[in-house]
């Protein structure tokens, strides 16, 4: 019954499917477009909203509050890059020594796998709202702690408490974000809810490189790690303007609620909307009222079947990949430059600075064509320039003994790396994990995902300045092997998601072939309306 209410929809819509030939005769008002095989593809062919509509405009400052979220975790994935190399600060905590600075740098990991276990059912239990809250009031006290430390040991307590905060930010923020985006964007509005890391980024590298020289004392890595806080605050301060998911109030029974959110915000103030009348059926017939995510402690539904173990298999792929792609330049480009012949601490400040533009500018190009080509290919075209950058990377380390300028060649290739990497994978690393994993399971899939992206991390923060010091260019070929190797995983496994609606991809992982499923392809003609004017 709810299939065929769906359907009755999208005739309503002016959308016919299949056997269309004869139908386009003398009908100028109508045009052929193909699109991904789902009911909610056809209906978004048909009223696919302006940008600037109405309901999107009011949308905005919601997600941008969302935002903050993944600003806040930008601000570390910089910040402790840069002070490590910071003669004050090493002069106090004694991180001049590779191994030593691996261990700081992942000591917030652990802090990650620590929060990954409450992160889950924290965000399902009392709504992903106030997840966002208390993630963030644990966020500013790691803050505090580190940014006042005196001690190493008060350093340590610090990173940990800021990376469990950290880690609870992931499944309250990313599923609200894709839980409330319209669907018609979400692969743009999530993009750029991992796109806003880089606000942070950009803050912290370019202010540790404005004061490093001009500000004496301790207070010039004090400063970058106390303005972590920035972006929480702004969230402690808006998060309860904002509407709840309406997925979490269906799952909770609060149907009434939902509908006059998607309303409106997907259906410019219309609860009979086309577009809000198919999430509403697909959101019933797919959120269980008493599903596992009302239990903290049941994970059955992420491998208790073929689909739930393919969604989670392509979760730890997204994680996998998107980790252990390159060591991690936020935290050693220093070192990386050292290696070139640049010892300039200013100069290797300047170079850590300089990543976070470049990764800005590639993930703000990067989402305006997710949703137009789609998230297989490119991805797998994005791991193919990777590629190539760490082989020339390799073949530039291999011959720079004596020619700093082939150093200097090999680090711009890590920049074009950078690049590539954010216009594609930068978007995807949150978008995919959300769109793949039902509703039931979805804020603790991305606390799991949360808990392995931590998990393989450590491994490479830590492993990557002590194999770089030992194994020198040779150490890259690993991270060669790894994205070659992802180019077919992605081939082989990953689904297409572009053109559904949440709940429709939940299907695909019902097919007994899920990436044929995802990619079969379907003609409409749409009834062309008068465009609104906004």
């Amino acid at each position: 019954m709810e299939k065929q209410m769906q359907d009755d929809k999208v005739a309503a819509a002016h959308v016919e499917q299949q056997d269309m030939g004869s139908d386009l005769e003398g009908h100028g008002a109508k045009h052929v477009v193909t699109t991904q095989d789902s009911r909610f593809a056809a209906i978004n062919a048909q009223y696919k909203p302006h940008p600037l509509s109405k309901g999107l405009l009011m949308l905005y400052p919601i997600l941008f509050v969302a935002f903050m979220n993944s600003a806040a975790n930008g601000f570390d994935g910089n910040t402790f890059g840069g002070v490590s190399s910071i003669p004050d600060f090493q002069a106090r905590f004694g991180t001049n020594v590779a191994s030593s600075d691996g261990f700081l740098a992942a000591i917030y990991i652990l802090g990650n796998v620590l929060g990954s276990f409450f992160a889950g059912p924290l965000a399902d239990r009392f709504g992903r709202k106030r997840g966002m809250f208390v993630a963030n009031v644990v966020v500013i006290i790691g803050s505090v702690v580190q940014a006042a430390a005196m001690q190493r040991r008060d350093m340590i307590a610090g990173r940990v408490v800021l990376g469990v905060g950290s880690v609870l930010l992931g499944p309250s923020a990313q599923s609200y974000t894709v839980e409330i985006s319209h669907p018609a964007y979400r692969g743009v509005m999530m993009g750029l809810y991992n796109g806003c890391y880089f606000i942070g980024a950009i803050v912290s590298t370019w202010l540790e490189y404005g004061i490093v020289d001009d500000v004496q004392g301790e207070i010039n890595w004090r400063i970058p790690m106390a303005t972590q806080g920035i972006p929480c605050i702004i969230v402690l301060v808006f998060v309860w303007f904002l509407p709840e998911s309406p997925r979490w109030l269906m799952s909770n029974g609060r149907e009434e609620e939902a509908l006059n959110i998607l309303a409106k915000y997907h259906g410019e103030g219309d609860p009979e909307h086309p577009v809000v009348q198919i999430e509403m059926a697909e959101m019933r017939e797919a959120i269980n009222t008493s599903g596992s995510d009302k239990k903290w402690y049941d994970y059955r539904e992420l491998f208790n079947s073929k689909g739930a173990r393919h969604r989670s298999f392509l979760v730890l792929c997204i994680g996998f990949f998107g980790q252990i792609d390159l060591p991690p330049t936020s935290y050693y480009m220093p070192l990386m430059a050292q290696t070139a012949g640049i010892v300039s601490n200013k100069q290797q400040l300047l170079m850590n600075a300089l990543q976070s533009p470049v990764m800005t500018i590639g993930t703000l190009l990067g989402v305006n064509f997710i949703d137009r080509y789609g998230r297989r290919p490119m991805l797998m075209g994005s791991s193919t320039i990777c590629s190539i950058c760490v082989l020339l990377v390799i073949i530039c380390s291999a011959n720079q003994a004596g020619h700093p300028s082939v150093g200097l060649a090999g680090i711009s290739f890590v920049y074009v790396f950078l690049f590539a990497f954010a216009f594609v994978w930068t978007p995807c690393q949150a978008l995919y994990p959300s769109e793949v994993l039902a509703y039931n399971a979805r804020a603790k899939g991305l606390a799991m995902s949360g808990l392995w992206l931590n998990i393989v991390s450590f491994i490479n923060t830590y492993a990557a300045p002590v194999g770089i010091t030992n194994s020198g260019w040779h150490f890259y070929i690993l991270y060669l092997a790894i994205d070659v190797a992802g180019i077919a995983f992605i081939y082989f496994t990953f689904v297409e998601t572009k053109g559904r609606s949440l709940e429709e991809i939940d299907e695909i992982f019902n097919d007994p072939h899920p990436v044929k499923a995802s990619l079969r392809k379907q003609k409409v003609i749409v009834q062309d309306v008068p465009e609104i004017q906004y």
